[in-house]
Protein backbone atom coordinates (compact mmCIF):
# COMPACT_ATOMS: atom_id res chain seq x y z
CA UNK A 1 0.00 0.00 0.00
CA UNK A 2 1.37 3.44 -0.79
CA UNK A 3 0.58 5.30 2.13
CA UNK A 4 0.57 9.41 2.28
CA UNK A 5 1.10 11.98 4.94
CA UNK A 6 3.00 12.84 7.71
CA UNK A 7 4.46 8.37 7.73
CA UNK A 8 5.09 7.05 11.08
CA UNK A 9 9.01 6.45 12.01
CA UNK A 10 9.85 2.47 11.23
CA UNK A 11 8.82 0.61 15.18
CA UNK A 12 8.10 -2.17 16.55
CA UNK A 13 5.73 -3.33 19.69
CA UNK A 14 3.37 -1.18 19.10
CA UNK A 15 -0.16 -1.65 18.69
CA UNK A 16 -2.84 -0.83 16.06
CA UNK A 17 -6.36 -0.53 17.34
CA UNK A 18 -9.36 -0.34 14.72
CA UNK A 19 -11.55 2.53 14.34
CA UNK A 20 -14.08 2.14 11.91
CA UNK A 21 -12.23 3.18 8.29
CA UNK A 22 -9.35 4.57 10.18
CA UNK A 23 -6.60 2.75 11.86
CA UNK A 24 -5.08 3.88 15.28
CA UNK A 25 -1.29 3.17 16.15
CA UNK A 26 0.36 4.29 19.51
CA UNK A 27 3.41 3.87 20.86
CA UNK A 28 6.45 1.06 20.15
CA UNK A 29 9.95 0.93 19.79
CA UNK A 30 12.06 2.38 16.91
CA UNK A 31 15.36 0.90 15.39
CA UNK A 32 17.84 2.80 17.98
CA UNK A 33 15.78 0.94 20.45
CA UNK A 34 14.10 4.66 21.82
CA UNK A 35 10.88 3.71 23.40
CA UNK A 36 7.74 6.24 21.76
CA UNK A 37 4.42 7.33 22.77
CA UNK A 38 3.37 8.92 19.73
CA UNK A 39 -0.31 8.64 18.09
CA UNK A 40 -0.88 8.26 14.71
CA UNK A 41 -4.02 7.50 12.31
CA UNK A 42 -4.36 6.07 9.47
CA UNK A 43 -6.96 6.29 6.90
CA UNK A 44 -8.20 3.14 4.63
CA UNK A 45 -10.06 5.22 2.40
CA UNK A 46 -7.39 7.98 1.30
CA UNK A 47 -4.56 5.87 2.34
CA UNK A 48 -3.04 8.90 4.50
CA UNK A 49 -1.41 9.08 7.73
CA UNK A 50 -1.81 11.90 10.11
CA UNK A 51 -0.62 12.51 13.82
CA UNK A 52 -2.97 12.78 16.23
CA UNK A 53 -2.50 15.65 18.96
CA UNK A 54 -4.10 15.44 22.59
CA UNK A 55 -4.46 17.07 25.77
CA UNK A 56 -2.83 15.53 29.10
CA UNK A 57 -0.35 13.47 30.27
CA UNK A 58 -0.50 10.48 27.89
CA UNK A 59 1.12 6.91 28.82
CA UNK A 60 4.67 7.27 28.94
CA UNK A 61 7.07 6.03 26.54
CA UNK A 62 6.52 1.97 26.04
CA UNK A 63 6.21 -0.85 23.85
CA UNK A 64 4.72 -4.39 23.81
CA UNK A 65 1.48 -3.10 25.35
CA UNK A 66 -1.95 -3.90 24.67
CA UNK A 67 -4.55 -1.61 23.47
CA UNK A 68 -8.20 -2.12 22.81
CA UNK A 69 -11.05 0.27 21.77
CA UNK A 70 -14.18 0.54 23.68
CA UNK A 71 -17.76 1.91 22.25
CA UNK A 72 -15.73 3.24 19.19
CA UNK A 73 -14.58 5.92 21.73
CA UNK A 74 -12.02 4.98 24.46
CA UNK A 75 -8.43 4.15 23.66
CA UNK A 76 -7.18 1.65 26.56
CA UNK A 77 -3.91 1.08 26.92
CA UNK A 78 -2.28 -1.60 29.77
CA UNK A 79 0.74 -2.43 30.59
CA UNK A 80 4.16 -2.85 28.68
CA UNK A 81 7.63 -2.10 28.93
CA UNK A 82 9.52 1.21 29.13
CA UNK A 83 13.37 2.35 29.03
CA UNK A 84 13.79 1.14 32.66
CA UNK A 85 10.57 -0.70 33.78
CA UNK A 86 7.62 -2.90 33.23
CA UNK A 87 4.40 -1.37 33.53
CA UNK A 88 0.55 -1.89 34.71
CA UNK A 89 -0.94 1.16 34.62
CA UNK A 90 -4.16 1.49 32.42
CA UNK A 91 -4.58 4.68 30.32
CA UNK A 92 -7.64 5.81 28.71
CA UNK A 93 -7.93 8.51 25.55
CA UNK A 94 -11.57 9.99 24.65
CA UNK A 95 -11.19 10.81 21.24
CA UNK A 96 -14.35 12.50 21.55
CA UNK A 97 -12.29 15.09 23.80
CA UNK A 98 -8.56 14.06 22.62
CA UNK A 99 -7.38 14.17 26.62
CA UNK A 100 -5.90 10.98 28.15
CA UNK A 101 -6.32 9.92 31.62
CA UNK A 102 -4.95 7.20 33.96
CA UNK A 103 -7.56 4.99 35.29
CA UNK A 104 -7.65 4.87 38.80
CA UNK A 105 -8.63 0.88 39.40
CA UNK A 106 -9.82 -0.89 42.29
CA UNK A 107 -9.34 -4.18 43.36
CA UNK A 108 -6.32 -7.16 43.77
CA UNK A 109 -3.78 -5.17 40.74
CA UNK A 110 -2.42 -7.35 37.96
CA UNK A 111 1.69 -7.53 38.38
CA UNK A 112 3.79 -5.31 35.51
CA UNK A 113 3.88 -6.85 32.57
CA UNK A 114 4.52 -6.70 28.68
CA UNK A 115 4.02 -8.91 25.60
CA UNK A 116 0.46 -9.90 27.06
CA UNK A 117 -2.60 -10.76 25.13
CA UNK A 118 -5.69 -8.98 25.25
CA UNK A 119 -9.69 -9.61 24.13
CA UNK A 120 -12.03 -6.99 24.95
CA UNK A 121 -15.70 -8.70 24.80
CA UNK A 122 -18.42 -5.72 25.68
CA UNK A 123 -17.21 -4.24 28.78
CA UNK A 124 -14.41 -6.67 30.04
CA UNK A 125 -11.23 -6.62 29.16
CA UNK A 126 -9.45 -9.79 29.24
CA UNK A 127 -5.87 -9.90 29.56
CA UNK A 128 -3.39 -13.19 29.72
CA UNK A 129 -0.36 -14.08 29.54
CA UNK A 130 2.96 -11.64 29.64
CA UNK A 131 5.71 -11.01 31.86
CA UNK A 132 8.70 -9.33 32.69
CA UNK A 133 12.60 -9.81 32.55
CA UNK A 134 12.82 -12.15 35.71
CA UNK A 135 9.76 -14.31 34.95
CA UNK A 136 6.27 -15.38 32.66
CA UNK A 137 2.99 -14.42 34.80
CA UNK A 138 0.16 -17.20 33.49
CA UNK A 139 -2.49 -15.84 34.53
CA UNK A 140 -5.85 -14.23 33.12
CA UNK A 141 -7.22 -11.23 34.31
CA UNK A 142 -10.36 -9.31 33.16
CA UNK A 143 -10.73 -5.70 33.90
CA UNK A 144 -14.06 -4.10 34.27
CA UNK A 145 -14.74 -0.82 32.08
CA UNK A 146 -17.55 0.39 33.78
CA UNK A 147 -16.09 0.01 37.15
CA UNK A 148 -12.55 0.45 36.49
CA UNK A 149 -12.16 -2.87 38.55
CA UNK A 150 -9.69 -5.70 38.29
CA UNK A 151 -9.90 -9.32 38.99
CA UNK A 152 -8.52 -12.53 38.52
CA UNK A 153 -10.65 -15.01 35.70
CA UNK A 154 -8.64 -17.88 35.84
CA UNK A 155 -4.87 -19.22 36.60
CA UNK A 156 -3.68 -22.37 34.12
CA UNK A 157 -1.07 -24.59 35.02
CA UNK A 158 2.54 -24.16 33.86
CA UNK A 159 2.03 -26.11 30.75
CA UNK A 160 -0.68 -23.53 29.00
CA UNK A 161 -0.07 -21.71 25.86
CA UNK A 162 -0.74 -18.42 28.45
CA UNK A 163 2.94 -19.28 30.28
CA UNK A 164 4.71 -18.53 26.69
CA UNK A 165 6.09 -15.88 24.69
CA UNK A 166 4.69 -14.67 21.71
CA UNK A 167 1.12 -16.53 21.30
CA UNK A 168 -2.05 -14.87 19.91
CA UNK A 169 -5.77 -14.99 21.33
CA UNK A 170 -8.94 -13.75 19.50
CA UNK A 171 -12.63 -13.95 21.18
CA UNK A 172 -15.43 -15.26 20.09
CA UNK A 173 -19.31 -15.45 21.26
CA UNK A 174 -21.28 -18.62 21.57
CA UNK A 175 -25.00 -18.28 22.48
CA UNK A 176 -24.21 -17.22 26.20
CA UNK A 177 -20.69 -17.81 26.64
CA UNK A 178 -17.65 -16.00 25.12
CA UNK A 179 -14.86 -18.28 23.90
CA UNK A 180 -11.02 -16.83 24.03
CA UNK A 181 -9.19 -18.90 21.60
CA UNK A 182 -5.18 -18.85 21.87
CA UNK A 183 -2.35 -20.30 19.39
CA UNK A 184 1.49 -21.20 19.45
CA UNK A 185 4.19 -19.29 21.65
CA UNK A 186 7.60 -20.01 22.38
CA UNK A 187 9.00 -20.98 25.30
CA UNK A 188 11.75 -23.59 24.00
CA UNK A 189 10.46 -24.06 20.63
CA UNK A 190 7.92 -22.53 18.69
CA UNK A 191 4.39 -24.06 19.43
CA UNK A 192 1.40 -24.91 17.04
CA UNK A 193 -1.43 -26.02 20.64
CA UNK A 194 -5.14 -24.69 20.40
CA UNK A 195 -6.18 -23.46 23.59
CA UNK A 196 -10.01 -22.28 24.48
CA UNK A 197 -10.91 -20.21 27.65
CA UNK A 198 -15.09 -20.50 27.78
CA UNK A 199 -16.19 -17.43 30.03
CA UNK A 200 -20.05 -17.45 30.96
CA UNK A 201 -22.31 -13.58 30.52
CA UNK A 202 -22.37 -14.75 34.45
CA UNK A 203 -18.68 -13.82 34.76
CA UNK A 204 -18.20 -17.76 36.02
CA UNK A 205 -14.42 -19.25 33.89
CA UNK A 206 -13.61 -22.19 33.04
CA UNK A 207 -9.80 -23.15 32.60
CA UNK A 208 -8.24 -22.77 29.62
CA UNK A 209 -8.43 -26.49 28.04
CA UNK A 210 -6.31 -27.73 24.95
CA UNK A 211 -8.50 -27.89 21.99
CA UNK A 212 -8.55 -31.78 20.72
CA UNK A 213 -7.81 -32.40 16.52
CA UNK A 214 -11.11 -34.49 16.68
CA UNK A 215 -13.21 -31.49 18.37
CA UNK A 216 -13.14 -27.66 17.13
CA UNK A 217 -14.57 -26.41 20.75
CA UNK A 218 -14.89 -28.61 23.88
CA UNK A 219 -17.03 -27.26 27.08
CA UNK A 220 -17.63 -29.40 29.98
CA UNK A 221 -21.38 -28.86 30.22
CA UNK A 222 -22.63 -28.80 26.75
CA UNK A 223 -20.60 -29.83 23.72
CA UNK A 224 -21.49 -27.76 20.80
CA UNK A 225 -21.41 -29.92 17.27
CA UNK A 226 -19.78 -28.41 14.66
CA UNK A 227 -23.14 -27.81 12.83
CA UNK A 228 -24.12 -25.60 15.30
CA UNK A 229 -21.31 -23.22 16.24
CA UNK A 230 -20.83 -23.15 12.51
CA UNK A 231 -24.48 -21.56 12.16
CA UNK A 232 -23.99 -19.08 15.09
CA UNK A 233 -20.89 -17.88 13.51
CA UNK A 234 -22.98 -17.73 10.14
CA UNK A 235 -25.59 -16.05 12.03
CA UNK A 236 -24.93 -14.11 15.18
CA UNK A 237 -21.31 -13.73 15.54
CA UNK A 238 -20.80 -10.26 16.13
CA UNK A 239 -17.14 -9.93 15.73
CA UNK A 240 -17.19 -10.90 11.76
CA UNK A 241 -19.11 -7.55 9.94
CA UNK A 242 -17.99 -9.13 6.90
CA UNK A 243 -20.82 -11.51 5.46
CA UNK A 244 -18.58 -13.30 2.77
CA UNK A 245 -15.80 -13.98 5.80
CA UNK A 246 -18.48 -15.36 8.13
CA UNK A 247 -19.92 -17.90 5.84
CA UNK A 248 -16.26 -19.10 5.30
CA UNK A 249 -14.95 -19.44 8.45
CA UNK A 250 -18.56 -21.13 9.52
CA UNK A 251 -17.97 -23.43 6.57
CA UNK A 252 -14.58 -24.53 7.90
CA UNK A 253 -15.91 -24.95 10.90
CA UNK A 254 -18.50 -27.27 9.85
CA UNK A 255 -16.39 -29.12 7.84
CA UNK A 256 -13.32 -29.57 9.86
CA UNK A 257 -11.95 -32.44 11.62
CA UNK A 258 -9.26 -31.49 12.84
CA UNK A 259 -6.69 -27.96 12.34
CA UNK A 260 -7.22 -26.56 8.44
CA UNK A 261 -6.33 -23.59 7.27
CA UNK A 262 -9.11 -20.98 6.35
CA UNK A 263 -10.71 -21.14 2.76
CA UNK A 264 -9.17 -18.62 0.15
CA UNK A 265 -12.64 -16.82 -0.13
CA UNK A 266 -11.60 -15.80 3.87
CA UNK A 267 -8.00 -14.71 2.39
CA UNK A 268 -8.88 -12.96 -0.81
CA UNK A 269 -12.26 -11.50 -0.30
CA UNK A 270 -11.05 -9.14 2.48
CA UNK A 271 -13.27 -6.54 0.94
CA UNK A 272 -17.14 -6.25 0.10
CA UNK A 273 -17.05 -3.43 -2.53
CA UNK A 274 -20.47 -1.73 -3.85
CA UNK A 275 -22.58 -2.42 -0.92
CA UNK A 276 -23.65 -0.31 1.50
CA UNK A 277 -23.61 -0.52 4.94
CA UNK A 278 -27.67 -1.11 5.44
CA UNK A 279 -27.55 -3.71 2.61
CA UNK A 280 -25.00 -5.97 4.41
CA UNK A 281 -26.71 -6.14 7.05
CA UNK A 282 -29.88 -6.61 4.69
CA UNK A 283 -27.97 -9.56 3.49
CA UNK A 284 -26.66 -10.92 6.58
CA UNK A 285 -30.54 -11.26 8.12
CA UNK A 286 -31.58 -12.66 4.80
CA UNK A 287 -28.46 -15.45 5.43
CA UNK A 288 -29.40 -16.05 8.61
CA UNK A 289 -33.39 -16.16 8.67
CA UNK A 290 -32.79 -18.61 6.08
CA UNK A 291 -30.37 -20.75 8.27
CA UNK A 292 -33.12 -20.66 10.90
CA UNK A 293 -36.06 -21.77 8.32
CA UNK A 294 -33.89 -24.73 7.23
CA UNK A 295 -34.08 -26.62 10.71
CA UNK A 296 -36.61 -27.61 13.04
CA UNK A 297 -37.38 -25.31 16.25
CA UNK A 298 -36.76 -26.48 19.58
CA UNK A 299 -39.11 -24.50 21.48
CA UNK A 300 -37.66 -25.41 24.99
CA UNK A 301 -33.64 -24.83 24.36
CA UNK A 302 -34.07 -22.12 21.87
CA UNK A 303 -36.40 -19.08 23.35
CA UNK A 304 -34.05 -16.05 23.13
CA UNK A 305 -33.37 -15.08 19.80
CA UNK A 306 -30.22 -13.68 20.07
CA UNK A 307 -29.32 -17.43 20.58
CA UNK A 308 -29.69 -18.43 16.91
CA UNK A 309 -33.16 -20.21 17.30
CA UNK A 310 -33.40 -22.98 14.43
CA UNK A 311 -36.70 -22.54 12.96
CA UNK A 312 -38.28 -24.76 10.11
CA UNK A 313 -38.12 -24.30 6.65
CA UNK A 314 -41.20 -22.62 4.84
CA UNK A 315 -41.48 -25.73 1.95
CA UNK A 316 -41.96 -28.00 4.90
CA UNK A 317 -44.41 -25.98 6.82
CA UNK A 318 -46.14 -25.58 3.40
CA UNK A 319 -46.41 -29.61 3.21
CA UNK A 320 -47.70 -30.15 6.55
CA UNK A 321 -50.50 -27.01 6.47
CA UNK A 322 -51.65 -29.20 3.74
CA UNK A 323 -52.21 -32.02 5.06
CA UNK A 324 -52.84 -31.01 8.53
CA UNK A 325 -53.45 -27.81 10.66
CA UNK A 326 -52.45 -28.04 14.16
CA UNK A 327 -52.64 -25.18 16.50
CA UNK A 328 -48.79 -25.80 17.63
CA UNK A 329 -47.95 -25.45 13.86
CA UNK A 330 -49.73 -21.97 13.78
CA UNK A 331 -48.30 -20.31 17.18
CA UNK A 332 -44.86 -21.71 15.14
CA UNK A 333 -45.50 -19.76 12.06
CA UNK A 334 -46.64 -16.71 14.42
CA UNK A 335 -43.04 -17.02 16.62
CA UNK A 336 -41.90 -17.25 13.26
CA UNK A 337 -42.65 -13.79 12.17
CA UNK A 338 -42.21 -11.93 15.52
CA UNK A 339 -38.55 -13.17 15.49
CA UNK A 340 -38.38 -11.90 12.13
CA UNK A 341 -39.52 -8.64 12.96
CA UNK A 342 -37.73 -8.56 16.47
CA UNK A 343 -34.41 -9.02 13.93
CA UNK A 344 -35.27 -6.57 11.85
CA UNK A 345 -35.49 -4.34 14.36
CA UNK A 346 -32.54 -4.92 15.92
CA UNK A 347 -30.69 -4.68 12.81
CA UNK A 348 -32.03 -1.23 12.03
CA UNK A 349 -31.20 -0.10 15.39
CA UNK A 350 -27.53 -1.06 14.94
CA UNK A 351 -27.50 0.34 11.66
CA UNK A 352 -28.87 3.17 12.98
CA UNK A 353 -26.53 3.83 15.58
CA UNK A 354 -23.61 2.59 13.36
CA UNK A 355 -24.50 5.03 10.71
CA UNK A 356 -24.62 7.94 13.46
CA UNK A 357 -21.11 6.85 14.38
CA UNK A 358 -20.09 6.52 11.06
CA UNK A 359 -21.68 9.78 10.14
CA UNK A 360 -19.26 11.31 13.27
CA UNK A 361 -16.45 9.99 12.61
CA UNK A 362 -16.90 11.09 8.72
CA UNK A 363 -16.77 14.88 10.69
CA UNK A 364 -14.54 14.27 12.69
CA UNK A 365 -12.11 13.41 9.35
CA UNK A 366 -13.39 15.80 7.63
CA UNK A 367 -12.39 17.93 10.63
CA UNK A 368 -8.66 16.61 10.48
CA UNK A 369 -8.65 16.56 7.00
CA UNK A 370 -9.41 20.49 7.11
CA UNK A 371 -6.96 20.99 9.91
CA UNK A 372 -4.41 18.84 7.83
CA UNK A 373 -5.17 21.60 4.49
CA UNK A 374 -4.87 24.29 6.61
CA UNK A 375 -1.69 23.07 8.30
CA UNK A 376 -0.43 22.22 4.81
CA UNK A 377 -0.81 26.13 3.81
CA UNK A 378 0.92 27.21 7.03
CA UNK A 379 3.56 25.11 6.74
CA UNK A 380 3.65 25.97 3.14
CA UNK A 381 4.00 29.54 4.51
CA UNK A 382 5.95 28.62 7.45
CA UNK A 383 8.22 27.14 4.35
CA UNK A 384 8.44 29.93 2.28
CA UNK A 385 9.10 32.42 5.30
CA UNK A 386 12.08 30.17 6.20
CA UNK A 387 13.66 30.37 3.15
CA UNK A 388 13.34 33.79 3.22
CA UNK A 389 15.01 34.27 6.47
CA UNK A 390 17.49 31.54 5.35
CA UNK A 391 18.61 33.72 1.79
CA UNK A 392 18.59 36.94 4.27
CA UNK A 393 20.81 34.69 7.18
CA UNK A 394 23.12 34.03 4.30
CA UNK A 395 23.56 37.73 3.53
CA UNK A 396 24.31 38.59 6.15
CA UNK A 397 26.43 35.66 6.89
CA UNK A 398 28.11 37.39 3.85
CA UNK A 399 28.39 40.79 5.22
CA UNK A 400 29.32 39.47 8.41
CA UNK A 401 32.42 37.40 6.65
CA UNK A 402 33.13 41.08 4.63
CA UNK A 403 32.92 42.98 7.87
CA UNK A 404 35.90 40.26 9.35
CA UNK A 405 37.78 40.51 6.67
CA UNK A 406 37.72 44.84 7.15
CA UNK A 407 38.15 44.03 10.81
CA UNK A 408 41.30 41.61 9.73
CA UNK A 409 42.83 44.24 7.57
CA UNK A 410 41.95 46.71 10.66
CA UNK A 411 43.78 44.89 13.17
CA UNK A 412 46.82 43.97 10.60
CA UNK A 413 46.84 47.74 9.97
CA UNK A 414 46.82 48.76 13.49
CA UNK A 415 49.42 45.96 13.96
CA UNK A 416 51.45 47.35 12.00
CA UNK A 417 51.20 50.89 12.97
CA UNK A 418 51.64 50.02 17.29
CA UNK A 419 54.90 47.81 15.33
CA UNK A 420 56.07 51.55 13.77
CA UNK A 421 55.04 53.66 16.62
CA UNK A 422 57.01 51.60 18.79
CA UNK A 423 60.22 51.48 16.27
CA UNK A 424 59.95 55.19 16.21
CA UNK A 425 59.81 55.15 19.63
CA UNK A 426 63.20 53.37 20.29
CA UNK A 427 64.44 55.81 17.55
CA UNK A 428 63.28 58.57 19.63
CA UNK A 429 65.03 57.01 23.14
CA UNK A 430 68.07 56.39 21.01
CA UNK A 431 68.56 59.41 19.84
CA UNK A 432 67.78 61.20 22.92
CA UNK A 433 70.38 59.23 24.70
CA UNK A 434 72.93 60.15 21.40
CA UNK A 435 71.86 64.34 21.24
CA UNK A 436 72.32 64.10 25.12
CA UNK A 437 75.93 62.18 24.49
CA UNK A 438 76.72 64.62 21.95
CA UNK A 439 75.55 67.80 24.24
CA UNK A 440 77.72 66.34 26.96
CA UNK A 441 80.71 66.04 24.27
CA UNK A 442 79.83 69.44 23.22
CA UNK A 443 79.88 70.90 26.61
CA UNK A 444 83.54 69.18 27.17
CA UNK A 445 84.83 70.57 23.66
CA UNK A 446 83.37 74.03 24.89
CA UNK A 447 84.98 73.40 28.36
CA UNK A 448 88.44 72.37 26.59
CA UNK A 449 87.89 75.24 23.64
CA UNK A 450 87.77 77.55 26.66
CA UNK A 451 90.64 76.11 28.16
CA UNK A 452 92.34 75.87 24.63
CA UNK A 453 91.49 79.75 24.20
CA UNK A 454 93.19 80.82 27.79
CA UNK A 455 96.28 78.83 27.12
CA UNK A 456 96.40 80.62 23.63
CA UNK A 457 96.05 83.82 25.18
CA UNK A 458 98.93 83.00 27.44
CA UNK A 459 100.75 82.01 24.51
CA UNK A 460 100.02 85.14 22.46
CA UNK A 461 101.02 87.14 25.85
CA UNK A 462 104.27 85.29 25.89
CA UNK A 463 104.83 85.29 22.29
CA UNK A 464 104.07 89.58 22.83
CA UNK A 465 107.11 89.01 25.22
CA UNK A 466 109.51 87.33 23.56
CA UNK A 467 108.93 89.68 20.81
CA UNK A 468 109.77 92.55 23.06
CA UNK A 469 112.46 90.77 24.66
CA UNK A 470 114.15 89.87 20.58
CA UNK A 471 113.36 93.01 20.15
CA UNK A 472 115.17 94.57 22.93
CA UNK A 473 118.07 91.96 22.03
CA UNK A 474 118.17 93.21 18.56
CA UNK A 475 118.35 96.80 19.80
CA UNK A 476 121.55 95.61 22.67
CA UNK A 477 123.17 93.78 19.76
CA UNK A 478 123.07 97.07 17.41
CA UNK A 479 123.85 99.04 20.06
CA UNK A 480 126.90 96.91 20.55
CA UNK A 481 127.57 97.37 17.04
CA UNK A 482 128.36 101.52 17.49
CA UNK A 483 124.69 101.95 15.81
CA UNK A 484 122.49 104.40 17.50
CA UNK A 485 119.50 103.30 18.12
CA UNK A 486 117.91 106.35 16.03
CA UNK A 487 119.23 105.54 13.12
CA UNK A 488 117.43 102.56 12.72
CA UNK A 489 113.64 101.55 13.10
CA UNK A 490 112.45 98.60 15.26
CA UNK A 491 110.66 96.13 12.46
CA UNK A 492 107.76 94.03 13.12
CA UNK A 493 107.99 90.80 13.83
Amino acid sequence: MEAKGDIPVARSGHTVTRAGPVLILFGGEDTKGKKLHDLHMFDLKSLTWLPLNYKGAGPSPRSNHVAALYDDRILLIFGGQSKSKTLNDVHALDFETMVWSRMRTHGHHPSPRAGCCGALCGTKWYIAGGGSKKRRHPETWVFDVLESKWSVCVVPPSSSITTKKGFSMVPLYYRDKIVLVSFGGNKKEPSDKVEVLVVLQNEHCFSWRSAPDAEPLMYEDSSPSSKELADHLNNCDPLYSNSVARHSLATTVESSSGRKSLPDSLLHNSKVGGSSLRRQFRQEEECSLAQKLQKPIDDDKYKDVDDCSELPSFANQKQRSDTYHSPDADAKTKRVGRSSSDINHQHDTKIANLVRRNMALEEQLSAAMASKDEAEKNLSLVIDTKEELERRLAERDREVVALKEKVGGLEQAHEDSNNASNTVHADNVRLEREVAFLKAVMDETQKELHSTRGVLAGERARAFQLQVEVFHLKQRLQSMDGRSPTQRKPQNL
